[in-house]
């Protein structure tokens, strides 16, 4: 609706699941070296925790188009609640390429286990990746989760997960002694927020960020959304739709405060999506 307004080719701030505008900021660019380390040294299983909205979805995508042919295969659960037999099978299925419907849990495990093995004999290493795994914080889930480090050094577990995680491992000592290593997203810094904004801005198209962003309004982005990836999107798309109903160029730090309010009011600021 507004990106010809703008003279963008697209919108800069609804594109999450484009690579193309993933920004890795301090944190991102640590937590990818932790985690290239762990399946490097094939350990056992990592940890990537972060808030609603730091961006680890997109990170773990981007870091897994970068990697070797050596690291395969890749399985990537990104709804995991289930039932850990189901979860097993589902597991199973994407790692061997064969229907494990209605599979016992000895099935799905040995067929896991055959075919890790012959990765190995092929000099490869396997990757699996569960996203949202705070959601497996029952006992026979994480009984699974533990089960399935077990496999070391045949592939490397990547638990993706809010911080809720991170008490669950605190009373689940037989898991948290097979985690290699764990990355924590932090909320952007001041220059990484700008950094992210002008980045996105000049994938979208832009040519100067400035003529789209005053410098204020830019630091008003970053302390509405309190350097939260996700919040700084939803509100440089709503500040840049209002610029344009308002034919306001370049937005404005208090059209930027306007539309945190709004939102705030509304309860969107509060709300995330994992």
């Amino acid at each position: 609706m507004y990106t010809a307004y703008w003279n963008l080719n697209t919108r800069p701030f609804d594109n999450e699941g484009d690579r193309r505008f993933y920004y890795a900021s301090r944190s991102h660019q640590v937590a990818l070296l932790k985690l290239r380390y762990a399946l490097d040294h094939s350990l056992g299983a990592a940890v990537l925790s972060g808030g609603p909205g730091m961006g680890k979805s997109l990170l773990i995508e981007s870091l897994m188009a970068g990697l070797p042919e050596s690291i395969r295969p890749r399985v990537h659960i990104k709804f995991p609640q289930m039932p850990p037999p189901q979860l097993l099978a589902l597991i199973a299925e994407e790692l061997g390429g064969k229907s494990m419907e209605g599979a016992t849990v000895d099935r799905s495990i040995q067929t896991i286990q055959r075919t890790l093995e012959h990765g190995l004999r092929e000099g490869c290493h396997a990757l699996l990746v569960i996203d949202e795994a705070h959601l497996l914080d029952d006992d026979r889930s994480l009984e699974t989760l533990r089960l399935l480090t077990n496999f070391e050094p045949a592939w490397t577990v990547f638990l993706v997960a809010h911080d809720l995680l991170l008490p669950t491992l605190e009373r689940t000592p037989g898991l948290a002694e097979r985690i290699g290593m764990h990355c924590l997203l932090r909320p952007f810094s001041l220059d990484d927020s700008l950094g992210y904004v002008q980045h996105r801005l000049t994938v979208a198209g832009a040519a100067d960020v400035h003529r789209v962003f005053e410098p204020a309004a830019l630091e008003a982005l970053h302390r509405a959304s309190g350097g939260i990836p996700r919040r700084i999107n939803r509100l440089g798309d709503l500040a840049l739709l209002v610029g344009f109903a308002e034919r306001q160029r370049p937005v404005a730090a208090a059209q930027v405060a306007a539309v945190s309010d709004e939102l705030l009011v509304g309860g969107a600021g509060h709300r995330s999506a994992a």
